[in-house]
């Protein structure tokens, strides 16, 4: 069996000397043989999807049923709908950018032409989806996958409420479906709780966090122009092309003019660009058409470039599984990449908005509950919009929270809301022990920032990896800069010059 795996992995990759990578054949053969519950935790840029791919292509040449693979992004599903396909599996998707074929994908699945089917949590809550496509399907599930795992748990730093689904649809499938959870990202609290979700029977591969081609520098430049001057006078010098991450929308945008005004390609990404400019934003990048995009976390899980020759943090994250996570996009085929951290003096006003905001307060949750108590038939979110002056994505964040409890306080029907008559009262000590986690996660980034031992094992220490190294090429193990840490006074006074500009004129963004 691991002869025929073998030779597909040489085929899927077009490498006769391709081979597996330490834990991938175990893992497969774990699903193969036993049908076991199994949680993989490996380092960004491991080959997770191999994995399924593979387990997907073996158990369907035994005629096992299709697999589900339920995945976070629709860029990470593009990416890997196009390597499926690689290795002679038959993928398809239904998410909100394709309705027009999910007619199409239903009679496919229903007549066993798919062998893997990728959707988003989201989609779990799609009645017509669950009772048209998933129920029928539930009897011909041969492998039930749940990428980026981390997401299951709300003590996790990237926690989706409808995650939660995926749980409560494991429960309602036959308990014999062979099941595969994947992540870089599970420190040991968020890995006990994923076990405590799955099932005591799930068995844990773990391997070392590691990244052997990154090399990890911190700078610590205080204020933006100081920063803008040294990406000016430091990008042009690392050759291929990379991303530079920013905390929020406004300095993509901001920091995108700034570089172009320098001769250095750049395009701005985040989460309020149509899907289709962000599509094509994505493949400039994989084609090295533009230098750097300066992105959001919206540019995270999923998007593969393996040359992708640098990651730079404009500012710092909030925890350092988020650093990982976004700094492990670079180096995942090349022998050397820089994973540079900047820091400034910002960062942590940024970080704790995002900490004090990642709750509703009560008294919306309460106002929103009153009003559809009040309701003679329920209201849609337009109609709470006005009866509460509210946004509407504030009231949707309530709305959602609240639909995923069990019990839960609210139903939807169609496109209105309603109370049940569950008395809800909010867990204020676990929203607590949150925020105190979340502390505790910006504590330790600002650690990182000012360690003097290995960068990279500092990373693994924070993830739990049992066996943390150091690795001899980060700017602590070398006793050097990678790069240089200096940049003319001429270029910061430009930046303040261009920084009063933008300031004062905000102009469209062309695409």
């Amino acid at each position: 069996m691991k002869n025929q795996a073998l030779s597909l992995l040489k085929k899927a990759i077009n490498n006769p000397d391709a081979n597996f990578r330490d834990g991938q054949w175990e893992a497969i053969a774990e699903l193969l043989q036993n049908k076991s519950r199994l949680l993989v935790v490996q380092r960004t840029g491991w080959g997770k999807s191999l994995v399924y791919f593979m387990a997907t292509k073996l158990f369907r040449d035994r005629g096992a049923g299709v697999t589900l693979l339920i995945s976070p992004l629709l860029a990470l599903m593009r990416n890997q709908i196009a390597a499926a396909e690689r290795m002679g599996i038959k993928a398809a998707t239904v998410n909100s950018s394709n309705p027009q074929q999910w007619q199409e994908v239903a009679a496919k699945l229903l007549n066993n032409q798919i062998d893997i089917l990728l959707i988003s949590p989201e989609r779990l809550a799609n009645q017509d989806f669950l009772e048209n496509t998933l129920l029928p399907l539930s009897g011909n599930i041969g492998l039930f996958v749940v990428d980026e795992a981390h997401c299951i748990s709300d003590w996790g730093h990237d926690f989706r409420p409808d995650y939660r689904r995926i749980v409560r649809i494991l429960q309602a499938l036959p308990s014999n479906i062979p099941v595969l959870a994947t992540t870089a990202t599970a420190n040991n609290r968020v890995v006990e709780d994923i076990v405590n979700q799955l099932g005591s029977s799930l068995k844990i591969f773990r391997g070392t966090l590691t990244r052997n081609s990154l090399q990890l520098q911190n700078i610590y430049l205080p204020s933006q122009p100081q920063r803008m001057a040294w990406l000016a006078e430091t990008l042009p010098n690392i050759d291929g092309s990379g991303i530079i991450y920013t905390l929020t929308v406004a300095d993509t945008e901001r920091l995108t003019g700034w570089l172009l005004s320098q001769n250095i390609s750049a395009k701005a990404y985040h989460s309020q660009l149509e899907k289709e400019v962000k599509e094509t934003l994505e493949d400039q990048l994989l084609s090295n058409e533009i230098k750097v995009l300066v992105a959001t976390v919206a540019l995270g899980m999923g998007f593969d470039k393996p040359d992708l020759a640098f990651v730079i943090h404009y500012q710092r994250p909030g925890s350092v599984v988020h650093y990982y996570q976004q700094v492990g996009r670079a180096g995942r085929a090349v022998e050397q990449a820089y994973g540079i951290l900047l820091n400034g003096k910002e960062d942590d006003e940024i970080t704790n908005y995002f900490i004090n905001n990642a709750f509703p307060p009560q008294t919306r949750t309460k106002k929103v509950l009153e009003a559809l108590n009040e309701a003679e038939d329920g209201y849609s979110v337009p109609q709470l919009q006005q009866q509460l002056n509210l946004s509407k994505g504030k009231i949707e964040k309530v709305l959602k929270l609240l639909s995923l409890e069990s019990p839960a306080p609210v139903t939807k029907q169609g496109s209105k809301w309603y109370a049940t008559a569950i008395n809800y009262q909010p867990d204020t000590q676990k929203i607590a022990e949150l925020i105190k986690i979340r502390r505790q996660e910006q504590a330790q980034m600002q650690e990182y920032r000012e360690s003097s031992e290995c960068l990279m094992a500092f990373l693994a220490n924070a993830l739990d990896d049992p066996h943390p190294q150091p690795c001899g090429k980060c700017a602590v193990c070398l006793g050097r800069s990678l790069l240089p840490t200096n940049y003319l006074t001429k270029t910061v006074n430009d930046a303040i010059l261009y920084l009063r500009r933008s300031d004062r004129i905000i102009e469209p963004r062309k695409t």
